[in-house]
């Protein structure tokens, strides 16, 4: 379904759920986008299961957009996503790393041990990036592990802090608020904007988290 958002945007929905399938046509679909752009396209914004598009309405009118959208959507198909890449990443769990640890665990009357085993279990998905640059939205989380998001979100979430809410793990790549559950910290660095491609994470990307000591964050 196609929607018009204001006169300079074009919204794209695919489906209305968390589905890997569904992500993975998005992100087809933005790469066909990005391959073949038309002058007064601006930006692109993928999400779970819709993508956004921003157009200059000086260049380009509603209609001409559509009728470009349209087309790439029959090449859909017949398209396939890159293979993904695999990264490992390093996490100091519970303690001052992770103070949300202990909460977690009593909340789902396991213990912090489980909460760790159960989180560093399995490979995640990145679906899309958001709310500060290089945010990975991963899923999905262990069904024993989902918590609401915190009711008063904190002023104050350090950068590396790796969390979970709802059925989703994420990490905070910067100093920031933030209403998720904290449950360890890695000491990698998500977003550089010195570097030529300044986010570690890309959508699609498969995340395995790996428990480490003190010594080795």
């Amino acid at each position: 379904m196609l929607k018009p958002l204001g006169d300079s945007a074009l919204l794209i929905e695919l489906g209305e759920e968390i589905n890997l399938a569904l992500n993975q046509r998005v992100h087809t679909l933005d790469a066909l986008f990005q391959n073949d752009a038309i002058p007064g396209i601006l930006e692109t914004v993928p999400a779970y299961s819709t993508l956004l598009i921003h157009y200059d309405p000086l260049t380009l009118t509603f209609d001409q957009v559509t009728h470009w959208v349209r087309d790439k959507m029959t090449q859909l198909d017949e398209s396939f996503h890159r293979s993904p890449r695999r990264l490992e990443v390093p996490v100091r769990y519970g303690g001052a790393s992770g103070p949300d640890l202990e909460t977690v665990a009593v909340s789902k009357n396991i213990s912090p041990a489980d909460v760790i085993r159960i989180h560093s279990g399995r490979e995640y998905t990145v679906y899309m990036m958001g709310f500060t640059p290089g945010f990975p939205y991963m899923g999905m989380l262990d069904e024993r592990l989902i918590m609401p998001r915190l009711e008063t979100p904190r002023t104050y979430v350090k950068a590396g802090s790796v969390a979970i809410a709802d059925s989703q793990t994420g990490i905070y790549p910067l100093d920031s608020p933030g209403g998720w559950h904290l449950i360890g910290w890695t000491p990698l660095k998500l977003f550089d904007p010195t570097r030529d491609i300044p986010f570690l994470f890309s959508p699609g990307d498969l995340v395995k988290f790996i428990p480490v000591e003190d010594d080795h964050a």
